[in-house]
């Protein structure tokens, strides 16, 4: 293996699912996992193909109750290439299935650099002799719509024929997850299939109640000197079957090229799907042009986005960007799509939405910010929907979803499998109401990143004036404190959804919603004062707001309520009042605890008893502000916020978090190397590794961790460097971490692309490429400077 390289050798069937989803191929637009192609879904194998936003909605029976779930939906299987051998004048042989026993030399390269996966292997059948195949894929980076599979086969001393079909089979569904086997899983229907001579096939169907039509066009060819004994396009059912007989000699290999286009009916600027694939495949280049264009894009993206930091953790970063740019890429800015949190790599979470952009778009917008005013126009186009489901709610503003897919609506389920019980729970995980706030936030960091004070005037004011009403209209007043209090939330902790033995579910008070909501109010006021009266005025009128309503915004930004216990920052309300867990003894009874929530309530337990966190909660505070910021934010809510209160608080909630999410490591690396603390690397070490080594027990088969993939770019883009855009300055605090002492990466910032940030040997070094923009202005604590285009500076780094 090499820093641009991942290799997996021989054939585990127990982990293949996991390769498959590391090894998925896509473009932004639709992906592929990285699945053998000649296996259809089983127990071992699970060929996936999913296209961005492409959303169906069906009703299961659940524990006696009738749920409707939208899922993101696993289309037809454009993979399939199946074979099989003969010598002449003999039966064939039965159809090639990887095992161990037959399989010599397995081996599959994930290339970063060229986006394409090779797989090799040679194949020993007792009836005809060892057959080598060795096969190429890619989806294609430059056109979102073609994806190509290669295949050569080589026999080493024998001759016969070699059969083969290449297939797209629409006879496929929703089965990546185990614990969803209850739900019903066929989301496709009115699958016709077809040919066009003399090399291509095609399929169509559509999704069952969201009703988008699906068009696949498949064009398989035999490439170089081979010529087919016979060539036959067999459209059936489910399935069309492209069936070749090719003559096969030692020493003449046959290549077989099978280039896909695929089109669904969201797709802009076409009129036909089906019309659109045909002609697209058609039009395609051979193998050796498609992978050409495909490499020169992934090299021009490489060009804005790679970063640089030297040994293992480096090579994880650069393999955490692959996958973040195949789901989110140049392409997803001209689509109606979201952020999926576990990418378009499996179905986990049914590709929905959650708040993971809060870990996502701080590296979009430094890197492709068109990408990320695409993510955030995803959340304002499904404004109006937050704002019915608020008034639904008896409140104002908009109360955006916990889990949003193809129109905003909640998509959160109301019951969810403890798989270590097998009951279905009560699922109560939409009172995460702060994920409005992670809405607000990105939408103001954007405009901070890029300048783009229009879109901040426009959608983004729309956006923070409703969620700052909501807010606003969420807290109500406690004569006895003399405070504001927000009632009746789950905070991003998530274990904890009730008080033990409460009538209602949620939480009162939480730090982290508290603190959020407060951020957004202050801004939103601040934003106010800075628009044009024109613009305010028009805006006012259009969402209907009375400017006397902004008086009590403001007080509500300066008086919501954060509990304290112990000289610690209180997770929620009465957090001091739950018993202590025993740590030592779960972990001695299972290992891990990572889900101790599922623990507990197979025990008949509930964790809401508990003082434990399945992840960062009030620490988020920390993730997400710097300390200055923070501090001022507690001051302005009237409460002092030094370094030893924080320093408390990271300690309380260390001891007492169970890491049940990918994201948990990640935030508290951040918040460590911020407070300059040596358990530091063991916290990055766990984020880099999440997926790698799927710490979480099989999960990342169903999909990668997205949030956490884009995290710890981010946590060398922004945590390490302490990289801030405001108040029109690149503001840098740099912190020590000595097994990531080195870095470097460029940043699109404002008008400039390609400003360079190093890091090594004591020194920071900031380059502005030469344009005609205007210098930059860098802060750091003690110092401010600026620099024009065509220079770079050298800052020298304190110690410690």
């Amino acid at each position: 293996m090499s820093e641009w390289t991942w290799e997996w050798a021989g054939f585990e069937p127990a982990a293949e699912r996991l390769r498959e989803s590391l090894c998925t191929l896509g473009n932004g637009y639709f992906a592929t996992r990285g699945a053998v192609p000649e296996c259809r879904a089983g127990p071992v194998h699970y060929p996936g193909t999913y296209v961005a936003g492409c959303y169906n909605r069906l009703e299961s029976a659940v524990a006696g109750r009738h749920v409707v779930n939208e899922d993101m939906v696993n289309l037809p299987n454009w993979l399939l290439l199946r074979f099989r051998t003969r010598r002449p004048r003999q039966v064939w042989g039965p159809w090639f299935s990887p095992s161990a026993r037959a399989l010599l030399d397995h081996r599959h390269v994930l290339n970063l650099r060229r986006g394409t996966l090779t797989r090799s292997f040679r194949h020993r059948d007792d009836r005809t002799g060892v057959l080598s195949v060795a096969q190429t894929r890619l989806v294609h980076m430059g056109d979102p719509h073609l994806a190509t599979l290669r295949t050569v086969f080589t026999a080493e001393n024998w001759s016969g024929e070699i059969e083969i079909e290449s297939s797209l089979d629409g006879e496929v569904t929703n089965g990546n997850v185990h614990r969803y086997r209850a739900l019903d899983h066929h989301h496709l229907t009115h699958v016709r299939t077809g040919a066009e001579d003399p090399h291509t096939v095609w399929l169509t169907c559509r999704t069952s109640t969201s009703d988008i039509v699906v068009a696949l066009a498949a064009r398989s060819t035999v490439a170089g000197d081979g010529i087919p004994a016979s060539s036959v396009l067999r459209p059936a059912r489910h399935r069309a079957v492209h069936h070749l007989v090719v003559p096969i000699t030692p020493g003449r290999p046959v290549t077989v090229d099978k280039t896909v286009a695929v089109h669904t009916s969201r797709d802009t600027a076409i009129s036909d799907p089906l019309g659109e694939a045909v002609d697209r495949v058609s039009a395609a280049a051979d193998f050796r042009g498609l992978l050409d264009s495909h490499v020169a894009a992934w090299e021009r993206l490489w060009r804005r986005a790679d970063v640089q930091v030297p040994g293992e953790a480096g090579r994880i970063l650069r393999f955490h960007l692959f996958h973040v740019l195949q789901t989110l890429s140049p392409h997803t800015a001209d689509l109606d799509v979201g952020v999926p949190a576990r990418g378009l790599h499996g179905e986990a979470y049914r590709g929905h939405v959650f708040w993971d952009e809060l870990f996502v778009l701080p590296y979009l917008n430094l890197h492709f910010p068109d990408v990320s005013r695409a993510l955030l126009n995803y959340r304002y186009r499904r404004l109006p929907r937050a704002c019915a489901a608020a008034a639904a709610a008896g409140r104002a503003g908009a109360m955006y979803p916990w889990q949003s897919g193809s129109n905003g609506r909640e998509e959160s389920q109301e019951w969810h499998l403890n798989p270590a019980s097998g009951r279905w729970l009560p699922d109560r995980s939409r009172l995460q109401h702060h994920v409005g706030s992670a809405i607000a936030l990105n939408v103001w960091r954007y405009c901070e990143a890029t300048g783009d004070t229009e879109y901040l005037h426009t959608r983004g004011a729309e956006m923070l004036l409703q969620i700052a009403r909501f807010w606003a209209s969420l807290a109500v007043f406690d004569s006895g404190t003399g405070r504001y209090r927000i009632r009746g939330v789950v905070g991003p902790d998530e274990y904890h959804d009730s008080y033990p033995g409460a009538a209602h579910p949620g939480m009162d008070d939480n730090a982290y919603t508290n603190v959020s909501a407060a951020w957004v109010i202050t801004h939103t006021l601040e934003l106010l004062r800075r628009l044009p009266a024109w613009r305010r005025e028009e805006l006012f009128h259009r969402v209907r707001l009375n400017a006397d309503e902004l008086p009590a915004w403001d007080e509500i930004s300066r008086s919501l309520r954060v509990p304290f216990h112990q000289g610690v920052i209180s997770q929620f309300e009465g957090y001091d009042d739950l018993t202590e867990l025993d740590w030592d003894a779960y972990r001695a009874r299972y290992g891990s605890i990572r889900r101790l929530d599922r623990i507990l309530e197979a025990e008949g337990d509930t964790v809401n008893r508990y003082k434990a966190s399945k992840q960062a909660d009030a620490l988020m505070l920390g993730y997400l502000f710097s300390p200055a910021e923070l501090r001022a934010l507690f001051r302005r809510l009237g409460y002092d916020l030094d370094d030893d209160v924080w320093r408390r608080t990271v300690d309380y909630y260390l001891r007492r978090t169970s890491h049940g999410s990918t994201l948990s490591g990640l935030v508290h690396s951040l918040v460590l190397a911020r407070a300059r603390r040596a358990e530091t690397w063991q916290y990055v070490q766990e984020a880099l590794e999440a997926d790698i080594a799927d710490i979480q027990g099989g999960t990342t088969g169903e999909g990668i961790h997205l949030g956490a993939m884009a995290g710890t770019l981010d946590l060398v883009q922004r945590g390490l460097t302490g990289l801030e855009t405001r108040e029109d300055a690149l503001w840098l605090d740099p912190v020590p971490l000595p097994a990531l002492s080195e870095y470097g990466f460029t940043v699109h910032y404002r008008g400039h692309w390609g400003v360079g940030v190093r890091r090594r040997s004591g020194l920071l070094e900031i380059s502005v490429p030469d344009s005609e923009e205007s210098p930059i202005r860098v802060a750091l604590a003690d110092r401010t400077v600026t620099i024009a285009p065509g220079e770079t500076c050298a800052l020298v780094l304190p110690d410690g």
